[in-house]
């Protein structure tokens, strides 16, 4: 399966007014794409087209709530009518509400099932019938390392990214079965230092935080823009999530217990924020379209996505672990 360059390829990026959805979207436009962007907010989506034409990208805007099929398939149809054609789907909105399972009600839950679970859903169905009629094309569904291992505060969130892991990993084997060269991604980050946990309705009493260490937002655009070039099936971003979804293979009862003695606490900030504060949960925060959160001083690097962009390097490092391995195993030999 061959994908387009991205600098000839046409991107509607879905959920683009912040956070990684917008860096998304710019990194896009940088390389040359012409790019659809689409959200909630007009505001911040036309300061986001605003900032692409500034340095002679090309992009256009349009408002949807992904919540309604109709205004999903308007996004995948306008990006046809201005462009052309559809090359890259991306989607990447999604709400947040940080409460536990018995203070979240079902109307709350299902909000979060209707945009985080459905709205990836209605992306796919209505970007497919334009890729199957280029002929080939990438569906990038940023789902999250939620869809491997749920955590606590976060259960509506998690189902619906278990949701999302489940639909697509069937729709790939069916668009396989009838050689469709259509490649569909699931990028799963860890913690990103965005303004989804600014935004999120919270009923803890206080601002929530994800479990550090935090990554840059850059790091998630990255793996897209990799991933629209060279068809990948799962792409995890940041070393952490990595390491947790070895461990949740190995050991589902290691992990709760990991997340009893930490992963409670550590989603609770001292900073009191009630439940009636400005969040985005069924309305967007007008004036926030920032791409970082406010926790820049816990991001950190990840090793791992680095290698994982540079495939002679990986290799290198497998080798020399292997060899540090094999001489560590004849030192110990020796000395026993």
């Amino acid at each position: 399966m061959q994908l387009k360059p991205i600098n000839q390829q046409v991107v509607s990026v879905v959920g683009a007014s912040s956070g990684i959805g917008r860096i998304t979207a710019l990194e896009f436009a940088r390389r040359g794409a012409k790019v659809v962007v689409s959200a909630r907010s007009e505001l911040k989506l036309k300061s986001l087209v605003e900032e692409i034409r500034g340095f002679g990208g090309e992009a256009t805007f349009y408002v949807a709530d992904v919540e309604v099929f109709e205004q999903v398939k308007a996004i995948a149809d306008k990006t046809v009518e201005v462009y052309g054609r559809l090359d890259t789907w991306v989607h990447v909105a999604a709400i947040g509400i940080f409460a536990t399972f018995d203070n979240t009600t079902p109307e709350e839950f299902k909000h979060v099932i209707d945009v985080n679970f459905l709205g990836q859903v209605y992306g796919a169905m209505a970007a497919l019938p334009h890729l199957k009629r280029e002929g080939r094309g990438a569906l990038i569904h940023v789902s999250s390392m939620e869809g491997r291992r749920s955590l606590p505060y976060q259960s509506a969130y998690s189902a619906a990214k278990h949701g999302v892991e489940g639909f697509i990993e069937a729709m790939r084997v069916e668009l396989q079965y009838e050689k469709w060269p259509i490649s569909v991604t699931s990028v799963k980050p860890a913690v990103i230092n965005t303004p989804f946990w600014n935004n999120g309705l919270t009923k803890l009493g206080v601002k929530p935080t994800g479990i550090p260490p935090y990554y840059d937002p850059k790091l998630v655009a990255d793996a897209i823009l990799y991933a629209a070039e060279h068809p990948t099936r799962d792409y995890l971003v940041g070393d952490v999530a990595k390491i947790l979804d070895v461990l949740q293979r190995l050991s589902p009862s290691l992990v709760d217990s990991l997340l009893l003695l930490v992963g409670l606490d550590l989603q609770r900030t001292s900073e009191p924020k009630s439940e009636d504060a400005p969040n985005n949960f069924y309305q967007p925060v007008a004036e926030d379209d920032r791409v970082n959160g406010d926790y820049g001083n816990l991001v950190v690097p990840s090793v791992s996505d680095w290698l994982e962009k540079n495939p002679l390097l990986q290799w290198g490092a497998i080798a020399a672990t292997l060899a540090l391995a094999f001489l560590a195993a004849q030192a110990f030999k020796k000395e026993g």
